[in-house]
């Protein structure tokens, strides 16, 4: 399990030599470095600006306040629907970075100087979902209503998004019927039950460059 970038760099599978060149290009723009949820993550002022993560198509730069860069060139990827802020450069070789080595830079540059300036972006209230069988459930089961609450609000709307994402009734209610013991031990629909991590159960996805 990679505890330095160096070891992650070390122990990389894929998208090696993408990554070190992202590496050394955000160490260019004075950053800190350290591994957050088993990912290098670069800082200021322990402030999180921007993350390496490679994924299976593709190695991302993901600035986590991604929504407030100017992006004239429209480089910029939305990681998903529900996402708000966070945003990605998505890479599938080093001359693709070398071609926007000056484009990444001054990227970097300005998420930096929003987040020295104290520039934050203005996020909506996420609409409010509404699951009738887990309400119903809950009635039920006052256990589990008591487990999903204590879960933080994230991990609460990652499963109401996921409940309510089907259609039929009784696939939500077998949804719920599936992750009712997850609920229960605290755990959110993403977090792993690897056993590597000293964080259980929330995992910071180490496992996953573990050798």
């Amino acid at each position: 399990m990679a505890t330095t970038v160096d070891q992650f760099m070390q122990n990389a599978k894929q998208w090696k030599a993408e990554m070190v060149l992202l590496r050394s290009i955000l160490l260019s723009c004075k950053l800190e470095e350290s591994i957050k949820w088993g990912q290098p993550c670069y800082t200021i002022n322990d402030k999180n600006i921007v993350i390496i993560a490679p994924f299976k198509a593709h190695c991302d730069l993901g600035f986590f306040n991604g929504v407030l860069l100017k992006d004239v060139k429209g480089l910029l990827v939305k990681p998903g629907t529900n996402t708000q802020a966070s945003r990605q450069l998505r890479f599938k070789s080093v001359s693709d970075i070398e071609k926007l080595k000056s484009v990444i830079t001054s990227y970097v540059k300005e998420a930096i100087k929003n987040e020295v300036d104290g520039i934050k972006p203005i996020l909506e209230k996420p609409a409010t979902i509404v699951v009738e069988e887990l309400d119903a459930i809950f009635k039920k089961n006052t256990s589990l209503k008591k487990a999903f609450t204590a879960l933080t609000p994230g991990r609460q709307r990652a499963y109401l998004i996921y409940f309510s994402g089907a259609k039929q009734t009784e696939t939500r209610i077998a949804r719920i019927e599936k992750h009712t013991a997850g609920i229960l031990a605290g755990r959110g629909i993403n977090d792993c039950t690897c056993g590597l991590s000293k964080k259980m159960p929330y995992c910071d996805g180490s496992h996953k460059y573990a050798v």
